[in-house]
């Protein structure tokens, strides 16, 4: 069974990892750990976006930026999957900087040398150039960008189900089986 860690950071789109985590407790029967690290920040943005810390009441462990004792802080936890959700800028620079200087930047370095699954939902635009050539350094390490882009060929109709469509993306990616909306099905 897959060990999923999901890190969310103070980049806007709370929306995204709450989804997320709630599709993913659906699918409980396809992992055997789901660990959540959220940020100070993140749990600021939650609360600005989403008005409320609900984020308190998932039945699962939560870990600090600086908890390096963290199973998935070293390669022999067997995480297989890390989600970073929302994925800042400064993280995605600092992971493609080689810079392991707090629990999801030493976590995402763990994945990719262990040559495991990171996906990063990047949450920010436009782009500069040095985002592009970072989100390049790490789809060249391994690293799979997908960025928070909805799609609308499922007519969504709230705000949850226009996020549903970037967190099925990301299951999809993560290699878990989900019933959702395909295109021409």
């Amino acid at each position: 069974m897959e060990k999923i860690v999901i890190a969310v950071t103070g980049a806007s789109g709370s929306i995204y990892a709450k989804v997320l985590i709630d599709k993913l407790l659906r699918l409980k029967d396809q992992w055997s750990d789901l660990g959540i690290l959220m940020t100070e920040n993140a749990k600021t943005v939650w609360q600005t976006e989403l008005d409320g810390q609900d984020y308190k009441h998932y039945p699962l462990p939560f870990y600090t930026q600086q908890d390096f004792g963290a199973p998935f802080a070293s390669g022999s936890g067997k995480y297989g999957t890390m989600i970073i959700v929302p994925c800042s800028m400064g993280t995605l620079g600092r992971i493609a900087g080689g810079i392991s200087n707090d629990l999801i930047t030493r976590a995402a370095d763990v994945v990719l040398k262990e040559r495991r699954k990171l996906i990063c939902v990047v949450r920010e635009t436009p782009y500069n150039l040095i985002h592009i050539k970072n989100m390049e350094t790490l789809t060249l390490a391994g690293g799979i960008i997908c960025p928070a882009t909805p799609s609308f060929y499922s007519k969504p109709q709230t705000l949850e189900e226009v996020a549903a469509t970037v967190v099925d993306r990301v299951i999809d990616l993560a290699g878990l089986r989900q019933d959702t909306f395909r295109w021409g099905q």
